[in-house]
């Protein structure tokens, strides 16, 4: 494994992957700086879970559907780098790109069904983490285009979720396990960059 695979800024990821740029004129209030910065962790977290996958899997369809969804993910990270200022991220970005490239790289050790169940767990994960703020943005009309950001992720990311669930037919006790643990670990990410 090299650095490069894990480290990313937005000096690393194609601009033209962008559909259009997070205005300038977001503005993240004071009460939800530490979950805006979970999200930046997460989509960190995503873009390595992509980047792992595509270091491990020789699988052509894995392939393209780890391509496709890390250009989706690389874009919500230089959306969400947008609007929180450097010195607002967690200290633990090093450790969300590692853990996330694991996450991404395990399961592509074991095929397809293991990738597309990854992805379907960590998606619904997501989904819920991007709606409690949605929830919380819905009675601030102030920063209704912070709510509209969101709200944009979350809808892909639900796609992604969708898209991976399609490819499933059921999952052992291995798969359960496996599901129980990176549910876990996303819950003790979001708490620990919350915080750090």
């Amino acid at each position: 494994m090299k650095s490069s695979l894990l480290s990313e800024s937005n000096s690393d990821l194609n601009p033209d992957q962008s559909r259009q740029s997070a205005p300038a004129a977001i503005q993240v209030p004071e009460h939800m700086i530490a979950a805006v910065r979970s999200d930046h962790a997460g989509e960190s977290g995503a873009v390595a879970i992509y980047r792992g996958i595509l270091a491990v899997s020789r699988d052509p369809a894995i392939r393209e559907f780890a391509r496709h969804h890390l250009a989706t993910e690389s874009e919500h990270l230089q959306l969400i780098e947008a609007i929180l200022p450097a010195q607002q991220r967690s200290r633990l970005l090093p450790a969300c790109r590692w853990a996330g490239w694991l996450t991404g790289a395990l399961p592509a050790l074991f095929g397809a069904s293991a990738v597309y169940r990854t992805i379907d767990v960590v998606e619904t994960f997501v989904d819920e983490h991007y709606r409690e703020q949605i929830e919380i943005l819905a009675r601030d009309p102030a920063h209704g285009d912070l709510r509209e950001l969101l709200e944009r992720c979350r809808a892909d990311e639900i796609s992604h979720r969708d898209e991976a669930r399609s490819q499933l037919d059921g999952r052992g006790l291995i798969g359960i396990l496996w599901s129980y643990l990176v549910t876990l670990g996303s819950r003790a990410g979001v708490a620990l960059v919350m915080r750090f």
